[in-house]
């Protein structure tokens, strides 16, 4: 089962490292992952996009919990919560490809950000569902390059991850 995972993390160098490190010295994946500076300064939240049981999971988050660097952690996909990835997308728009590049940006709501004679940049946020809805709806022959920035999430409603 695929879940987001929330800490708030001292902002101190080599701390990302230590994170990361734990998941990889037991064999678990991260198949996202996000930080940045929160209005504090001091601290940091991380957003990390990981698969597995139940089980699994909690045992992740017993040894976050025990990092020094970490100051709290919270399965957010256990309830109600917002999910949003950034897409940056180059393609190919010559020719008739133009017009259909831009509308399947537009009924995706997506934003063309660039443009030369031979390609088009465009950027896209929306669930990680929508972005490889957006893939999938381009011929694949007009992709030239592909960045997505991770999922940032958070909790809905009265949920908040703060000291």
């Amino acid at each position: 089962m695929r879940h987001v995972i929330s800490l708030l993390i001292e902002n101190e160098s080599g701390a990302l490292s230590r994170v990361s490190g734990l998941f990889s010295a037991r064999g678990y994946n991260i198949e996202s992952l996000t930080v940045a500076p929160t209005e504090d300064a001091s601290m940091s939240r991380m957003t990390i996009v990981t698969s597995g049981s139940d089980d699994i999971i909690e045992q992740i988050t017993k040894q976050l919990n025990k990092l020094v660097e970490v100051v709290k952690v919270v399965d957010i996909s256990e309830a109600a919560h917002i999910e949003r990835e950034l897409m940056l997308i180059k393609v190919r728009a010559t020719g008739k490809d133009r017009e259909e590049v831009k509308r399947t940006a537009d009924i995706f709501r997506a934003r063309i950000i660039d443009v030369t004679d031979a390609s088009y940049v465009v950027e896209l946020t929306g669930n990680q569902a929508k972005l490889d809805a957006f893939v999938d709806a381009l011929d694949p022959a007009l992709i030239l390059e592909t960045v997505r920035s991770g999922v940032c999430g958070i909790g809905r409603g009265d949920r908040v991850l703060k000291l």
